[in-house]
């Protein structure tokens, strides 16, 4: 069985981009899983790390380890459930911004595939047309580079490596994807090589707050 290699960053420790009495926006690092794995050495997370400094901190959502963005944290149980409501009814508004291989065909459009555990190799995901879950993500480029593009991803499910699957099926996988771009030629190498980090970032946050209801919005430019 392998070991996660987790190694996570120690600057930034924690970049709070906004508290008040209810909430607690950050800007996760790549690297740095959201909520402690199962094994010891995974304990050291966003959740853990902002519960040092204020303790209650509740997590709502996550973002996978290697992607980067905006996330929102709830300081009561209220809150908590306020906002997971909203995430459950699709009442959020996310936009991702990834860099994938190749040149996208389409200038925009929309990916409706239903995703599954890849069973046969966890935890890997997979397109699953029988079992899966509905999972649909509207897309727009916005650059194209030398082998590249850069587009944007508005997700309105939430399912288990969506971006990731949605855009592998799409032939053009985000680079630096250690998961699916193990077996994609690009360049002189693979997607996994081509970057040092998987390059798909939560730049933007919608939501409505959980005391004023006041609508919220939250961005962090891409670091790629």
């Amino acid at each position: 069985m392998e070991i996660f290699d987790y190694r996570p960053p120690a600057v930034p420790w924690l970049d709070i981009r906004y508290i008040d009495r209810d909430i607690i926006i950050i800007n996760k690092p790549s690297g740095l899983l959201s909520n402690p794995g199962m094994a010891a050495h995974t304990h050291d997370s966003a959740i853990t790390r902002l519960c040092q400094l204020y303790p209650g901190a509740i997590l709502v959502h996550r973002l996978d380890c290697a992607t980067s963005g905006i996330m929102v944290f709830a300081r009561s149980k209220k809150a908590e459930s306020n906002l997971k409501t909203q995430f459950q009814n699709r009442q959020t508004g996310k936009l991702y911004l990834a860099e994938v291989a190749g040149d996208m065909a389409l200038d925009e459009g929309t990916i409706d595939l239903p995703l599954g555990k890849d069973k046969s190799n966890p935890p890997w995901q997979k397109v699953d047309k029988t079992e899966g879950r509905p999972a649909v993500t509207h897309f727009k480029v916005l650059e194209r580079r030398d082998n590249s593009t850069l587009v944007a991803l508005m997700p309105e499910t939430g399912r288990t490596h969506q971006l990731r699957v949605h855009m592998l099926a799409l032939g053009h996988p985000i680079l630096g994807d250690e998961f699916y771009g193990r077996e994609m030629a690009f360049g002189d190498g693979t997607v996994e090589s081509a970057r040092k980090r998987l390059c798909l970032h939560a730049q933007r946050l919608e939501f409505s707050h959980p005391w004023s209801n006041k609508p919220m919005q939250f961005e962090s430019p891409a670091p790629f």
